[in-house]
């Protein structure tokens, strides 16, 4: 296929991609946001090299997730079945269910928590309207449609990487920081390491695109294509732009929520993030007085494209588990069980909303359990790629077991230091 100048332009671009961009943005959800932020506000610059040192990893998981998903033509459950014991898949399917649970209950807190800012009332209230609004959508609404909607929504994000022009900033110590980290065995240090890379490299966002792509390749106008001699080569190098585009933009906007946060908590010496108002104050500098409503749209926006993601990615890797049809561009009529347990999972984060822990605590310690429970799901994912079933350059399968050695060491050291 050649691609003519229409086809090249920014718009069609932007319309062309697809789950990666999709899960670049839900990677930046209100726990990614609120770790980044303890992270710059903490430990100053000195983790700025997390995002450089975790781009090409993540990159390279989400591409084998996808691919898996678009050779096979089935989400990572179904084939981390073929590949090992059942009682396996259950324990990692549990692990994912309560870890995403967990992490749809602190982002509805955390959405509630920045609407109060703007709209004084009752944050429970407010919680358990996201969770509603977020179950009608993916019930009612077919996921790409408002998904759609939702991606120019994160855009407020960019606010961030402007905010960081409009303050005075030591570019050189980042850029040392950056390029030269300096590693510390610290406990605390460990633990916001792991935070970061499990709200960068998240387990949810695994199952999340492997069952996309899945659908791509069965459904999609792509699968037309590969009727018209769409070789997987093609299908190959457009996956490969769409991950590599969503997991730039990811990566660069939580380099900026570092280095802002960095430049204005840290700074006035802030480095224990409190509330949501504490961590909507790096926007300041370039929002004013609009900074809750700009923090506000920005937590909201992610956390409504992310909660689905959340909620879908569970149901995916339970159906699969259970032999169950099930897609969020299904009506609910058709798949009656996925949708159970889309509403459980989404549900019963409204009810952990009501045990009312703080909100930015449950945000933090929810990429800390992402990133412990990535390394098994890692490592099962790693394991169904080595037989050779799946066609993927070699660099992208060594890419990937050092991606899974990375988590399973960092989660090694925090447990060393935490004895």
């Amino acid at each position: 296929m050649t691609d003519s100048p229409r086809s090249k332009s920014p718009g069609n671009f932007l319309r062309s991609l697809g789950p990666g961009l999709i899960t670049g943005a839900a990677d930046d959800d209100p726990s990614g946001i609120a770790t980044y932020s303890q992270a710059g506000a903490q430990f100053g610059y000195s983790l700025a090299w997390t995002m450089f040192l975790t781009l090409p990893f993540m990159a390279a998981i989400q591409i084998i997730s996808a691919l898996i998903g678009w050779q096979t033509q089935k989400g990572l459950a179904s084939n981390i079945a073929k590949r090992l014991p059942r009682a396996v898949l259950y324990v990692l399917v549990a692990l994912l269910v309560i870890a995403n649970t967990i992490n749809i209950a602190a982002d509805l807190a955390a959405m509630a928590q920045s609407l109060k800012l703007v709209v004084d009332g009752p944050a429970l209230l407010y919680a358990g309207a996201f969770g509603i609004v977020c179950l009608v959508a993916e019930v009612f609404i077919p996921y790409h449609r408002y998904a759609g909607y939702l991606k120019f929504l994160t855009m407020v994000l960019f606010v961030y990487v402007a905010s960081a022009f409009t303050v005075h900033i030591p570019w050189g110590q980042v850029a040392i920081s950056t390029l030269l980290p300096s590693i510390s065995l610290h406990s605390d240090y460990l633990l916001t390491i792991v935070a970061v890379f499990g709200t960068t490299i998240s387990p949810y966002l695994f199952f999340w695109q492997a069952s996309q792509e899945a659908e791509e390749s069965r459904l999609s106008h792509r699968h037309r294509f590969k009727a018209q001699s769409y070789t997987d080569a093609q299908a190959y190098r457009h996956i490969s732009m769409d991950t590599w585009t969503g997991m730039i933009v990811s990566n660069l906007i939580a380099f900026f929520i570092i280095v802002t946060t960095a430049a204005t908590l840290h700074l006035k010496g802030v480095t224990n993030i409190q509330s949501a108002a504490q961590a909507a104050e790096a926007l300041r500098p370039i929002a004013g007085e609009l900074t809750f409503a700009l923090f506000a749209a920005g937590i909201i926006g992610t956390g409504l494209l992310a909660v689905p993601v959340l909620a879908g990615s569970a149901a995916y890797a339970v159906a699969e588990t259970f032999g169950l049809r099930g897609s969020l561009e299904l009506p609910a009529s058709r798949a009656l069980g996925f949708y159970g347990i889309v509403g459980a999972s989404t549900l019963g984060g409204v009810v952990l909303v009501g045990a009312q822990l703080d909100p930015i605590k449950m945000l933090f310690w929810t990429a800390v359990i992402n990133g412990i429970v990535a390394v098994p799901i890692m490592g099962a994912m790693m394991f169904v790629i080595s037989g050779g079933a799946i066609a993927l350059p070699r660099w992208l399968r060594w890419l990937g077991w050092f991606a899974t050695a990375l988590m399973a060491l960092s989660v090694v050291l925090l447990a060393w230091s935490s004895l």
